[in-house]
């Protein structure tokens, strides 16, 4: 991969990195929020069912998570083994879309 490419996928990696950072402190905050007040699973999915705002969250955190961990996979399969090439570069970025649709598709059940 160039060296243009390679800087892509470092800003791609820090940006779903600090989308991830506060995904995950929203997440935390919310739920244990929602516990804490005495809100059962049942209530809290009732609370967010048809949320679009919730969905669009989710769906954000699911494709951050799904690219972050397939480039961060792609950069330690291409150190420790060698896996190089356009090939693998296109099987990381299939790996991290699935990973990513499998998320949105489980916030879709969840808020839809």
């Amino acid at each position: 991969m160039s060296t243009r490419g390679q800087t892509h996928l470092w800003v791609v990696q820090r940006v779903t990195a600090m989308i991830l950072a506060v995904a995950v402190l929203v997440h935390l905050v919310t739920i244990i929020g929602a516990v804490r007040g005495g809100l059962s699973a049942a209530e809290i999915l009732g609370r967010t069912r048809g949320n679009g705002a919730w969905f669009a969250f989710y769906a954000v955190f699911a494709l951050s998570a799904g690219l972050h961990g397939a480039i961060g996979l792609r950069n330690m399969a291409a150190e420790t083994i060698g896996l190089r090439g356009r090939g693998a570069d296109i099987a990381w970025l299939a790996i991290g879309l699935v990973t990513a649709g499998f998320g949105i598709r489980a916030a879709y059940g969840l808020f839809a």
